[in-house]
């Protein structure tokens, strides 16, 4: 009987049906994560993480985010975290991660050095995602829920299945590689609101790139190591019974049955739900922050965990307070980069508001049975009106998905927050991903700082 690696290697290794728009919905999400990457290169955990890396004098062949290079490990550990650092990358509900920030960097640095072509990127990233997904299938919610950062236990080991693909491996080398970053997976939320959460991401990618070499020199693990006992199951189950159900054969693949969400907002996916509820009752109803009385919100457990600072005194905090974020909901239709500065953050009239606002757990019985139950908001208006709001589903997703427009507009956003300028040339680099002949022209776009065109 095959294990649940086998399995799954089986079907996300070349065992699903990709579409034309698969890969464009690929190359989208590859699109916008690269986009994060350079919004990032400043963030002070990068630049820890560059710092200590140019101490031990690595170099190699693969582009680092703003410049330099390394070897394939260490530059998407460093292009990892840059991709993560501003909490603007996409959400992945399947493998209750965010993906694309451990897939791409991973990828992008192992295709760069191994001179593959952007078609072999595309294919080596959905298998990676097809694996993430059907690995958080099995310990869904409540792997999450009890505290792990799924970004960096289920990216890393769905994220090694895509790096072995890149390397040419065969099921077996891909079940290897999953294996070997089951003992790597790690990560806890309790860190979120720190510089570690997007260290998780990239760590992630890096153990994931790991694995996969370490694979195809014949170092092996268990192929039932997800769930035998005393393996990832039964350790990181939260408490209940793992249990992995494969799709059916005819089933499409996960970026097109459940999709990624891209984000609007650069903050905590666990807000988004609840800014766009203030910012839908705010239009329609047409009041103002200086018009309500209270507002609250009610959310799922692992969403009220993840928010653990009502008053926050950092950008990092900020991205994780429901406080700031829904106070900044009264004043913007969409919340922006530039909110998210240490000095944004202290702002007296967005502060005054914070004691006005309560996040609250729903009962367990109303998530019972369903991974994305819809939040509720209530606001309560000093001329007595009560305004109530319910929602399953932030903008981005399937159900709501970003424009053509404001997809490019956050592209330009991200370049732009990196002093960068993005021209139509760069544009149509990111939309012809897939009919690149090699990663070099994905690499000189991330490899820019300002006052430089291209990398060195």
């Amino acid at each position: 009987m095959e294990t649940i690696l086998e399995q799954i290697a089986a079907r996300a290794a070349g065992g699903v049906a990709v579409t034309t728009e698969n890969r464009v919905a690929a190359r989208n999400a590859i699109a916008d994560t690269l986009a994060c990457m350079v919004a990032g290169q400043g963030d002070m955990a990068v630049l820890a993480a560059r710092s200590a890396l140019l101490r031990t004098g690595h170099e190699g062949g693969a582009t680092l985010v703003g410049g330099g290079s390394a070897d394939p490990a260490q530059a998407a550990m460093i292009n990892g975290i840059a991709a993560h650092a501003l909490d603007f990358d996409d959400n992945f509900g399947p493998g209750m991660s965010h993906a694309s920030a451990v897939l791409v960097p991973a990828l992008l640095a192992l295709g760069e050095t191994l001179d593959v072509s952007g078609a072999a990127f595309i294919d080596a990233y959905l298998t990676g995602l097809e694996a993430q997904a059907l690995v958080g299938s099995g310990v869904r919610p409540e792997h999450y829920a009890a505290g792990w950062h799924a970004t960096s236990t289920v990216g890393a080991i769905g994220t090694a299945a895509g790096c072995a693909a890149l390397l040419g491996l065969d099921h077996a080398g891909v079940v290897q590689a999953m294996s070997l970053a089951v003992s790597s997976a790690a990560g806890m939320k309790g860190q979120f609101g720190t510089p570690a959460k997007p260290f998780h991401a990239g760590m992630a990618a890096r153990n994931a790139v790991e694995a996969a070499l370490l694979a195809r020199s014949g170092l092996y693990g268990r192929a039932d190591i997800l769930e035998r006992a005393q393996g990832f199951g039964a350790l990181m189950g939260g408490g209940a019974a793992a249990a992995w159900t494969m799709p059916e054969a005819a089933t499409p693949h996960v970026i097109e049955t459940d999709g990624l969400m891209p984000k609007i907002h650069p903050c905590c996916g666990s807000t988004h739900n609840s800014a766009d509820m203030i910012v839908a009752l705010r239009r329609e109803h047409g009041f103002t922050a200086d018009d309500v009385d209270s507002i609250v919100l009610t959310v799922g457990r692992a969403n009220f965990r993840n928010l653990a600072y009502s008053e926050p005194l950092t950008a990092m905090e900020g991205r994780f307070s429901m406080q700031y974020c829904v106070a900044l909901a009264l004043f913007e239709d969409e919340l922006s980069l530039a909110d998210f500065t240490d000095a944004a953050v202290m702002r007296p009239h967005l502060r005054a508001l914070f004691s006005k606002i309560t996040m609250e757990v729903m009962p367990p019985e109303q998530e019972q049975g369903s991974t994305r139950p819809p939040h509720q908001a209530r606001v309560q208006l000093k001329d007595g009106r009560v305004l109530t709001a319910s929602l399953a589903h932030a903008r981005g997703t399937l159900m709501d998905p970003l424009s053509e427009e404001a997809r490019q507009f956050k592209l330009r956003d991200c370049f732009a927050a990196a002093g960068l300028p993005f021209d139509a040339a760069m544009q149509a680099t990111l939309d012809d991903i897939d009919g690149l002949a090699a990663l070099k022209p994905l690499a000189k776009l991330v490899a820019r700082k300002p006052g430089r065109s291209e990398a060195a």
